[in-house]
């Protein structure tokens, strides 16, 4: 559309509809959710460390008398994000069963389960302070599961991890050369989406659900990424700060997506404090993406 300037006064007097990215509405201020999804089986797995048997000798080395109180701070955050992942789960699905379990026993649990889907949670740690044991069983699995896979952060550093792909700063340094002192990609951010027909951005426009959608508007709390996008997988989303924020894979007989970002926080902390951990949500975006996800593992 044409658009129409006019000087009046030293001022720019403009008509007619803001260019992109502005005309793109992120938040419906008004839109019920709905349970559009009958039933789903998702196994969440929790990617953070629990005890001394998933640490690495770094690990113990670096931490040393501290040890005991880096690992309780890791469960107490692997509580918050195994919270936020069911609840996505608990509010999309109108009977959703699901069984929590920790990386190291995926393949087990993903066995006995028998999953429609499995979500990996976010990480706390460099991937240096994992056993490599944990490390190698996990690629082991994930580059020839049939089951359809959802990565979030961390999560998606590990399996761009497992496919041959390197997890460096966003400075591009080796993790343990910048462990303290990082740039961040922290708080809601905008992402430029590359695929808009992906079927995972479906109804992501708020102001035309038909209309394809350019951008995202999600919650990011990260300092590492990946150098590149592995082999049989194909980039969905970039920024400027960390150019893989999405990707999907679909080679193989696989349906694994991964996101460098937090679309688990989509409904969360309405009357919490605000903390790093917690906010108010300002974005749809997560939960559509979340919904979309569901509703394909469920259909294959």
């Amino acid at each position: 559309m044409t658009q129409d300037y006019t000087p009046t006064n030293d001022r720019t007097k403009v008509s007619g509809a803001l260019p992109f990215p502005f005309n793109q509405q992120t938040f419906c201020r008004y839109e019920p959710v709905e349970q559009r999804i009958e039933e789903a089986r998702v196994l969440v797995i929790d990617d953070l460390l629990r005890d001394e048997r998933d640490l690495s000798e770094v690990a113990r080395e670096e931490w040393g008398e501290l040890l005991a109180a880096e690992l309780r701070r890791e469960r107490l955050i692997a509580g918050m994000a195994i919270e936020n992942i069911l609840n996505n789960v608990s509010r999309l699905v109108k009977r959703p069963t699901t069984e929590v379990a920790h990386l190291a026993e995926v393949a087990d649990a993903a066995k006995s389960f028998a999953p429609d889907a499995i979500v990996l949670s976010g990480t706390l740690r460099d991937f240096d302070y994992y056993k490599q044991s944990i490390l190698d069983d996990f690629g082991q699995f994930i580059r020839t599961t049939q089951i359809p896979v959802l990565a979030i952060c961390g999560g998606h550093q590990l399996v761009g991890l497992s496919f041959g792909a390197r997890v460096v700063t966003l400075d591009k340094l080796e993790q343990h050369e910048q462990r303290a002192a990082r740039p961040l990609e922290y708080q809601y951010r905008f992402v430029r989406i590359t695929e808009s027909a992906d079927p995972i951005f479906q109804n992501v426009n708020c102001s035309d659900p038909n209309a394809p959608a350019r951008i995202l508007r999600v919650w990011q709390n990260h300092g590492l990424q990946l150098d590149r996008v592995p082999e049989g997988f194909e980039l969905l989303a970039t920024s400027y700060l960390c150019r893989n924020q999405m990707m999907v894979k679909r080679t193989d007989g696989q349906l694994i997506y991964t996101v460098q970002f937090h679309l688990e926080k989509s409904f969360e902390d309405w009357n919490k404090n605000r903390t790093r951990w917690e906010h108010p949500n300002d974005s749809r975006d997560g939960r559509i993406l979340f919904e979309n996800f569901l509703t394909l593992a469920t259909r294959s």
